[in-house]
């Protein structure tokens, strides 16, 4: 579909939450590699915080100009004027099944170019009902899952398949190594999910009789099981997370992933112990999430905000090998970089943002992943910040 025209907004880019841990890494990212001309405001509750802020990139060098505005999740009228001043609006503010929604409906209406950090399968679905049918009407975007979760794991699936003939049934599995902390956001969502099971159900089969019906084609991302993958030289473990559901939204909209796409979705862990510690550990926090009393303590354990130093996440790291088949051909792939919660999240969203706002993109509107709206564009992009897309030697 073509996009409609805009209206001229005053900023290319407004980052909320720019304060938080994540959001001021995603700010001093934006003020280091920002095109010449990019006009950018950061926005959040506290116009203290956010002076404060402005003056540290400025001090260092890294900002000409950096906008200020006010907003406030519990003030729908601040963050509908918010909507109005941007062209593309990047929000760190979560869980956000709490606090995402009116940021999302405002962005819908005002056709602005939408972008978060949620791993929230519940809220996306519900933002998906509520809000994709008036974003395709004013031509906005909406692009959850822009950092950690789901951009390794959705682009480089697409990357992958762009490797395997044409017109022909695919499989795809990724398999995720990783060495770092989560952050205190991801792990708040994590929590509020765990607690929601029958709630995200509802909202999933919601969101299915939304959906239009995918006629002469099928995409799938079956759980798997357990098992030695040979492949990969490790155990893998099915991770219940919302990438696979990332993958296959994409699959669905691209015809290039085939008649009959299927992608499963692994930890991979080298030695069975730490595997069968791990499906522990993951069945233990799941079990404290039902009870109110163990969930607020577990939520005490990391907050929101907070993150590691930066030579703990110089150590950090992440690789997501994919291993791909049709037509005969498999190919091994591999997507890496360096610390996967904070560094390379913020890197992620903030050339997300940069390339929704200067690319030449498809023509897309309503609630897209980031490999359909992005694709091509934003694997180039990472790859010059240093994030590595490649074709692996198999085992």
């Amino acid at each position: 579909m073509n996009r409609p025209s805009r209206v001229e907004h005053p900023y290319d880019i407004v980052l909320f939450g720019a304060t938080g841990f994540v959001g001021t890494l995603t700010a001093e990212y934006l003020a280091a590699h920002a095109p010449d001309g990019l006009r950018w405001a950061v926005a959040g509750r506290s116009r203290d915080r956010l002076e404060r802020l402005r003056e540290r990139l400025v001090g260092a060098g890294r900002a000409a100009e950096v906008g200020v505005l006010e907003a406030d999740v519990s003030d729908p009228v601040s963050l509908r004027a918010l909507a109005g001043h941007a062209r593309v609006l990047a929000t760190t503010v979560g869980p956000y099944l709490t606090y995402g929604e009116e940021l999302v409906a405002a962005c819908a209406d005002a056709g602005t170019d939408y972008l978060d950090l949620s791993g929230e399968p519940e809220f996306v679905d519900l933002m998906y009902v509520r809000h994709d049918t008036r974003a395709r009407e004013t031509g906005a975007r909406l692009v959850h899952a822009c950092g950690f979760d789901s951009i390794p794991h959705d682009l480089g699936a697409y990357f992958t398949v762009a490797q395997l003939p044409e017109g022909v049934p695919l499989t795809v599995d990724g398999f995720v190594r990783a060495e770092g902390m989560f952050s205190g956001g991801t792990f708040a969502s994590a929590l509020n999910q765990f607690s929601r099971g029958p709630r995200m159900l509802a909202a999933a089969r919601d969101r299915r009789r939304h959906e239009p019906r995918l006629l002469g084609r099928r995409a799938t991302a079956p759980a798997g099981a357990p098992r030695y993958a040979g492949e990969v030289g490790a155990w893998a473990l099915p991770l219940p997370t919302i990438d696979p559901q990332v993958v296959v939204r994409s699959a669905r909209a691209l015809e290039r992933y085939g008649p009959d796409f299927r992608y499963r979705h692994y930890a991979a862990v080298r030695r069975l112990p730490f595997a069968v510690g791990g499906v522990a550990a993951a069945g233990a926090v799941f079990a404290a999430a039902q009870l109110p009393p163990a969930r607020r303590w577990l939520s005490g354990r990391l907050q929101p905000g907070d993150g590691p130093s930066a030579e703990r996440r110089a150590k950090s790291w992440f690789s997501v090998r994919f291993v791909g088949e049709g037509g005969g051909q498999r190919v091994f792939t591999e997507v890496a970089g360096g610390d996967p919660g904070y560094d390379e999240t913020a890197k992620m969203f903030a050339e997300s943002a940069l390339s929704l706002a200067f690319d030449d993109l498809p023509a897309t509107a309503g609630q897209v992943t980031t490999a359909v709206a992005m694709g091509d564009a934003l694997i180039e992009r990472l790859r010059k910040a240093g994030i590595t897309f490649r074709v692996a030697a198999g085992r």
